[in-house]
């Protein structure tokens, strides 16, 4: 494998962006760039995905949903949103392992290390940076031969939510495919100009509870929105390394969904 044909890159991040980060301080984030998994197809891409990962970083599940998405023809980039505030692969792994624990008090006393680990998420200027990054990652794909604006992003738990919001950020985001991902403010709703295919579990009550209200929003502001849900199958039924969470046939049949949609929706 050539260097050319690694596959991770270092994107940078907008001058703009770094200087509104410095600004606030402790608040930003102070990376200035930061790295992505790329999966390429074996001939002529169909078009071209952003894949976000779940809260746990950029772990070997997301990189392989990647590669499962590069064998059906995409061109595919999966940046790493988590690693510029401390989040390594590493430390989203262990965090995982005590969060899927079986047993409850390893859950428990795990509390305070999830929270402290965390923390940086809720910061508003750590959103701004991490949909400054998504744009890096789509102006990537748009300069890549072959995709003439054929882009679309899926994303699972916080990666739906900034699949949402990618959505809503960026009109050059053809489709959307956000899996149990918390939706933008009503407000932000509007600016989406692509369809969207979202997934939920029918126990994932957080999402569930205001679907209806999200529906809503979504047909006012004339969003193309589909929402699929599934019975026997709570939040992150896709996660296959999960014995808790995975539900096999509400992951094989989203997936089969997700291909067809993205193969209508990105058609030259």
């Amino acid at each position: 494998m050539t260097l050319a044909e690694s596959p991770t890159i270092i994107l940078p991040i907008p001058a703009a962006t770094i200087a509104a980060q410095a600004s606030v301080g402790d608040r930003g984030v102070r990376a200035t760039e930061f790295s992505a998994y790329v999966a390429r197809p074996e001939g002529p891409p169909r078009g071209a995905l952003v894949v976000i990962h779940e809260i746990w970083g950029l772990v070997e599940h997301i990189t392989g949903i990647a590669d499962r998405f590069a064998a059906e023809g995409y061109l595919v980039i999966a940046p790493d949103l988590l690693s510029s505030i401390g989040i390594s692969e590493q430390v989203g792994l262990e965090a995982y392992a005590i969060m899927n624990s079986p047993d409850e008090s390893v859950r428990s006393n795990g509390q305070p290390l999830l929270r402290a680990a965390f923390a940086s998420l809720n910061v508003p200027e750590f959103g701004a940076w991490a949909l400054a990054a998504l744009g890096s990652s789509v102006d990537y794909l748009a300069e890549q031969p072959g995709i003439d604006g054929r882009i679309a992003v899926t994303g699972f738990c916080f990666g739906g939510g900034y699949s949402f919001a990618l959505a809503a950020a960026d009109p050059r985001i053809r489709a959307a495919v956000p899996f149990y991902g918390v939706p933008p403010e009503t407000a932000t709703i509007s600016t989406i100009s692509c369809a969207v295919l979202a997934f939920y579990g029918e126990t994932d009550t957080r999402l569930i509870d205001s679907l209806l209200e999200v529906t809503a929003a979504m047909q006012a502001a004339g969003v193309d929105f589909t929402a699929k849900i599934y019975e026997n199958a709570g939040h992150a039924f896709f996660n296959d390394t999960s014995a808790l969470m995975y539900r096999a046939d509400a992951a094989v049949d989203s997936w089969q969904r997700t291909l067809a949609f993205l193969e209508t929706a990105l058609k030259a």
